[in-house]
């Protein structure tokens, strides 16, 4: 399903990470690819309320805390800055949907990474 929202379309996630060459490109794109997912899980489900969203962002954190041991087998994990960029992402996709007020930890709850 490809993306309606312009701003979500025409973005670079995990810009960050790709310009790092700790963390390799194969790992990073799974990681946009969940975001990707999350997009289009809130375009298809419209959530209206913000546990609705969060609900939605669990399910990606929990894809997430899947991910890091992919990044660990390539020599990579995801640390302090990378949880930040990650982060970073969430609270664009929030925003970027309308949930502007979405608490940037309550968007990770449950991460372990």
């Amino acid at each position: 399903m490809p993306i309606t929202n312009q701003q979500v379309a025409g973005h670079a996630f995990l810009r960050q990470m790709y310009g790092d060459p700790y963390f390799p490109d194969h790992v990073v794109d799974r990681g946009k690819a969940i975001l990707l997912r999350l997009c289009e899980r809130i375009e298809t489900e419209r959530p209206s309320e913000l546990e609705s969203l969060y609900a939605l962002t669990q399910a990606a954190t929990e894809e997430f805390n899947l991910l890091d041991s992919e990044f660990v087998a390539a020599g990579s994990e995801i640390e302090t800055v990378a949880r930040e960029w990650i982060c970073e992402e969430f609270c664009f996709v929030a925003s970027a949907y309308g949930f502007t007020e979405a608490d940037a930890e309550e968007l990770t709850a449950g991460r372990d990474w």
